[in-house]
């Protein structure tokens, strides 16, 4: 995840999203339970189109002209736009749809708001970044990124965000084989995060810093080389998926 705005970042680290961030679909079929009987589909913050309901109508908004130039030529149309003042009347879709881009933008409640404005229901995929939930479970950010802590400062915790638009939150399993390599992806496959090309599809790699991440990413070899990780997460050598703090806001 980034704290800051998406253009510039994805306009940056995103001309090859495509390679490692795909629609993983156990959670592809949550969000589309979640969407219900929606016929019209509002994505925003839609990237290259992951997780965009192939079966109803979608119109996208993304801000990032790299990342609108890879979604694929029968993707749904996608305008150029951001959450906060999304150019549209009152319920004019069934449902708004945002998938793993609440984080970066500027003001997240405002733009929650805004989707509950232009749709009879809204669906978020998100983190609850709390030190008992997403913080301290992820023995990625607990134990080698601890940085990221400071990235939050100041940012609406997930129940902040669910009150502001009246949500329910659903949490989301992260199989250990998932499809999609957001950054919790590889919670049972440590060594993927030492692939260079692996962290460039995670933002948050780029927001926390060069410095820190060849520290993380240097003690977490060192680490899996001494056995030292396996011994310290036996507990997840076992599990098929993992409870690692995301969760859908549905309203």
């Amino acid at each position: 995840m980034a704290l800051m705005s998406s253009v510039p970042l994805y306009d940056t680290i995103g001309t090859a999203y495509t390679v490692t961030r795909r629609t993983e679909p156990r959670i592809a079929a949550q969000v589309l339970a979640a969407l219900g009987d929606a016929r019209t589909v509002l994505n925003v913050g839609a990237g290259t189109g992951s997780y965009e309901p192939q079966d109803r109508y979608v119109l996208a908004v993304e801000p990032s002209a790299v990342m609108r130039s890879q979604r694929s030529a029968g993707a749904a149309p996608c305008l150029v736009g951001s959450a906060e003042n999304l150019p549209f009347d009152d319920q004019s879709f069934d449902a708004a749809m945002a998938f793993a881009t609440l984080h970066h933008w500027p003001d997240p409640i405002a733009g929650l708001r805004e989707l509950r404005r232009v749709a009879r229901r809204v669906v978020v995929f998100t983190h609850d970044t709390s030190e008992a939930g997403w913080l301290h479970r992820f023995w990625l950010t607990r134990d080698y990124l601890p940085e990221v802590a400071d990235l939050l400062v100041g940012r609406p915790s997930v129940t902040d965000l669910a009150d502001a638009i009246g949500a329910r939150m659903e949490p989301v399993l992260i199989p250990w084989d998932c499809a999609d390599g957001f950054f919790e992806a590889y919670w049972r496959q440590p060594e993927a995060y030492l692939d260079e090309g692996v962290r460039r599809g995670m933002s948050v790699w780029t927001s926390v810093g060069p410095d820190a991440e060849r520290r993380a990413v240097q003690s977490l070899h060192d680490d899996l080389a001494s056995g030292r990780w396996a011994e310290r997460n036996r507990d997840l050598a076992g599990l098929d998926a993992a409870e690692l703090g995301l969760r859908l806001l549905i309203a």
